[in-house]
């Protein structure tokens, strides 16, 4: 999997905590905020995979949300945008379903320390 030097930046910050979350105004104007996974390459494009949380700050469902990563300079903000093609949308999702094979679920989501008798060990 290639990664543009901008998604290479980013995913540095992120794994290193400096870029954890980002807020996102609904179309409805409800805030939801999102920790951030990853910022994706796909056909020269720039991509940034988010989950969103609840108010205690966890996410139930799994579900993930896809944004164009629109990157405008070192010194201003990034845009997001929003991804309404098909194929557009499809090919991000293949290229997070093969990031998520290349790395241990564990890594992404917090299992609890259970056994499989469902007792803490």
């Amino acid at each position: 999997m290639e990664f543009s030097k901008v998604a290479t930046d980013m995913n540095t910050k992120i794994e290193n905590g400096d870029q954890t979350t980002v807020d996102i105004e609904l179309d409805n104007n409800e805030t939801v905020t999102c920790a951030i996974i990853i910022v994706l390459t796909v056909n020269s494009k720039d991509y940034i995979v988010l989950l969103p949380l609840d108010k205690n700050g966890q996410n139930e469902d799994g579900n993930v949300w896809f944004y164009e990563f629109i990157y405008n300079g070192e010194d201003a903000d990034p845009d997001l945008g929003y991804i309404s093609d098909d194929d557009e949308y499809e090919a991000v999702s293949e290229a997070f379903n093969l990031y998520l094979d290349d790395v241990e679920f564990d890594e992404i989501v917090e299992l609890p320390e259970e056994g499989l008798d469902g007792e803490e060990e």
